[in-house]
């Protein structure tokens, strides 16, 4: 009778490949708790030599804008406007900063997988 598969029966996945389904798991763990903590964080950018300041959450969700009130000039709404914008953007920057930082961090830990080319891929 023919084997089935590429291990013999009860023997499971060899410890290699073990170790590496436990490695890829504990960094899906790790990933998940990273992007908990990036939306629970806030981040604040301000415009305008501080005159516009914006804070955003980890999700992208603007929650505060403060304007000083020499800001506020209701014959140039378009620079207000344009300090608003520019402060959204600084502050949804540091979002991807902080992001790309993270994951970063793990996937330094890519290395401790080892050779996966013996594997095939």
């Amino acid at each position: 009778m023919a084997k089935r598969g590429g291990f013999a029966p009860g023997m499971g996945m060899p410890g290699n490949m073990n170790n590496l389904m436990k490695q890829a798991q504990r960094m899906q763990r790790q990933m998940e708790e990273n992007q908990k903590e990036l939306e629970e964080k806030e981040f604040t950018a301000a415009s305008g030599g501080g005159a516009v300041e914006v804070t955003v959450t980890g999700k992208r969700e603007v929650v505060s804008v403060k304007l000083k009130e020499e800001a506020v000039d209701p014959d140039d709404i378009e620079t207000l406007e344009d300090m608003i914008v520019a402060a959204v953007n600084e502050a949804l920057r540091q979002v991807d900063e902080a992001n790309t930082q993270a994951m970063g961090k793990l996937a330094g830990g890519l290395g401790s997988l080892g050779n996966l080319s013996g594997l095939g891929l």
